[in-house]
């Protein structure tokens, strides 16, 4: 393939970290994007059990950020292969390769999240490991999982005729992965500074073969959770960067091309405002449809089993019978009256019938009908 470099973007050597920053451009961004996640990260706080809302944000997480990349997936798939798999989805019999590259970038961000729970920094190990694990199986198998690229990358535009940007030589790699870690770990920039400053570095330096957007959209949030200003990993960005695809791309390149390096950060912080915003409209809604549920499973199925159930719906709103009966906390024949209780109140969905040893896959179409991309 001809490669054109005319309009093409070199990384900005020897620029990294920037010197200097002008805050008065960025005060007011900064303190509304800070402003927003802690309102956000103080709601999921108050939650009895988050995970209620983290599970749905996760998977639109996934389906987001790997649909930046080209691999095309929808909620309803990545639920069903978990109902089906939950163990190990690259087992997984009748799924498209691309729904179970996008269930890998989840279970990265998740082991990601466990390792640093576990008392390890964000470092290059945990970086190749995460690579590695996202990069298991398909399209990405074949690209050098867990190792960074020992070739010229480039970022081509969407016909791949035109290299929009050039990132770091890999003779200059360890150098600029060293500058990387030493900003992280030793700057003193507001930590919304530092995550943004971080993430288009990372993106110019383009470590690996394949995988480089994915992961760089990751540590956006394993960054913000380990430095506290959440109170779990639970705020994911892709939603705003698909949205705003060019613009994100175009501005990352020319902190490259004119050391622009405030501009990036004022977009980055609009997209953690607008963001949190609307994660915190998400968060509202899937609650208030928790709290009506409550009342409405209650009168139901008139068990002092009904938030269990509950729950576990609302953590797996595709889910097969035989998962609900046996992971739900509730005593197998309750667990089986609930579930023909909630199909006869219309509650739950058949998308699969049950069939010899297969058992019935239902679907929570209210939870479903707030989550899905």
């Amino acid at each position: 393939m001809n490669l054109n470099l005319n309009n093409a973007v070199n990384y900005h050597y020897d620029q990294f970290p920037p010197q200097e920053l002008n805050y008065s451009k960025l005060v007011n961004e900064l303190i509304r994007a800070t402003d927003a996640l802690a309102r956000y990260d103080q709601m999921l706080k108050n939650m009895h059990n988050s995970e209620i809302l983290l599970a749905p944000l996760r998977n639109q997480e996934a389906v987001i950020s790997s649909r930046m990349e080209g691999t095309i997936s929808t909620m309803d798939e990545i639920l069903k292969l978990e109902a089906d798999n939950p163990e190990d989805p690259t087992q997984a019999q009748n799924f498209r390769s691309e729904v179970i590259e996008t269930i890998l970038y989840q279970r990265a961000l998740l082991n990601a999240q466990k390792a640093l729970n576990d008392g390890y920094k964000i470092s290059l190990p945990l970086l190749r490991a995460i690579h590695q694990q996202l990069l298991f199986f398909g399209r990405g198998a074949t690209k050098a999982p867990g190792e960074f690229k020992t070739e010229q990358n480039y970022l081509a535009d969407k016909l791949k005729k035109n290299i929009l940007f050039v990132p770091i030589s890999p003779e200059k790699l360890t150098e600029g992965l060293e500058k990387l870690f030493s900003y992280i770990n030793e700057s003193e920039h507001p930590i919304l500074i530092k995550t943004a400053l971080m993430h288009v570095e990372f993106e110019s330096l383009h470590p690996f073969q394949d995988g480089n957007g994915r992961i760089g959209r990751m540590l956006i949030t394993l960054l913000l959770w380990s430095s506290g200003i959440i109170s779990a990993p639970h705020f994911y960005i892709s939603g705003y960067m698909e949205e705003n695809k060019d613009l994100y791309i175009d501005t990352m390149r020319r902190v490259s091309e004119h050391n622009e390096w405030e501009e990036w950060c004022s977009f980055f912080l609009k997209a953690v405002e607008h963001q949190a915003i609307r994660n915190l409209e998400i968060a509202e809604r899937i609650t208030e449809l928790y709290e009506q549920m409550k009342i409405v499973f209650s009168d139901a199925l008139a068990s002092k089993w009904s938030v269990n159930a509950l729950d576990f719906i609302f953590t797996n709103p595709v889910f097969r019978n035989n998962r609900f009966t046996s992971n739900s906390g509730i005593p197998a024949p309750t667990a089986a009256r609930f579930a023909r209780l909630l199909l006869e109140k219309n509650l739950i969905i058949t998308l699969e019938e049950s069939s010899g040893r297969r058992p019935a896959l239902y679907s929570f179409e209210p939870l479903m009908r707030l989550v899905r991309v």
